[in-house]
């Protein structure tokens, strides 16, 4: 009885696993066989015949084209910022001395929220407004940088205590400037972990909606987040073999991202060097 009792248990938990795992898949699969059928259905089918016109129509579509372009703009101009401030940051921190610190992080992390939130968003809009800000990528990058910025933060500063210190002082010793010691010595070694940070925001920049539709006004700047609803009707309905067509085009430089890491570092994240 034991023995049926352990069979009947693993039967159940392989037949949870699957439902589970049946649960997403599905929906991935029917983002990747909808935008080939020439009949858009919620069901997964199998196309048949399979057809690219769906694709030739969003391609044709300037605005949708433009916004993946614009989309490219904020997701690598706010990763940039964002790993390369959270970088010289973490390394200021962790090398200084400042009573409380580890509650500022923390305090930081919470109230980081707040900026990218919804109840933050007037004071948000009437800072980028009087800065002159308003319907420019730059004014949405910086939102986005200011937001991720925290978190960030914390993130990179693992990764640098990590090092020890001995190594920065024995290029010191042996002549090197400050800056080149940062360059040489711990940028190549806190290199995981900016790769981190940087698919984290990334990511977070990508697929956001709620920051670009509100700072945004002009449709050459819209980011491909916005410009999916323009292959929706008057009535508010979603052409299903344009929508899905466009939200495959727009998972695919993420996929290709997370290809291209996995392919360099196998997602072998590490903090440092052990002491």
């Amino acid at each position: 009885m034991r023995l049926v009792r352990l069979v009947l248990a693993r039967v159940a938990f392989y037949l949870f696993v699957t439902l589970v795992a049946a649960f997403f898949a599905l929906p991935m699969l029917w983002l990747v066989l909808t935008p080939f059928n020439p009949r858009g259905t919620l069901a997964a089918e199998i196309p048949s015949p399979a057809t690219m016109a769906n694709f030739r129509l969003v391609f044709a579509n300037a605005f949708a084209m433009r916004a993946l372009l614009n989309s490219a703009i904020l997701g690598i101009g706010a990763m940039l910022i964002t790993t390369l401030v959270a970088t010289l940051a973490a390394y200021a921190l962790s090398r200084t001395d400042v009573p409380g610190l580890d509650f500022l992080i923390y305090a930081l992390i919470l109230f980081s929220s707040v900026v990218t939130g919804t109840a933050a968003m007037v004071p948000i809009f009437l800072l980028i407004f009087y800065l002159g800000l308003i319907d420019t990528l730059l004014g949405v990058i910086l939102v986005f940088t200011g937001g991720l910025l925290p978190t960030a933060i914390f993130i990179m500063r693992d990764f640098v205590e990590g090092i020890p210190r001995s190594y920065e002082e024995s290029a010191l010793v042996s002549g090197a400037t400050p800056r080149q010691m940062f360059q040489d010595v711990v940028a190549p070694l806190v290199q995981p972990g900016m790769m981190v940070v940087a698919i984290w925001a990334f990511v977070h920049v990508w697929g956001a909606f709620l920051i670009p539709f509100i700072l945004l006004r002009s449709p050459t700047s819209m980011p491909a987040s916005v410009a999916i609803y323009s292959f929706y009707t008057e009535a508010g309905t979603p052409i299903i073999t344009l929508t899905s067509s466009y939200a495959l085009l727009f998972a695919l430089p993420v996929l290709v991202l997370y290809l291209l890491v996995n392919w360099r570092y196998g997602f072998r994240f590490f903090g440092g060097i052990k002491r």
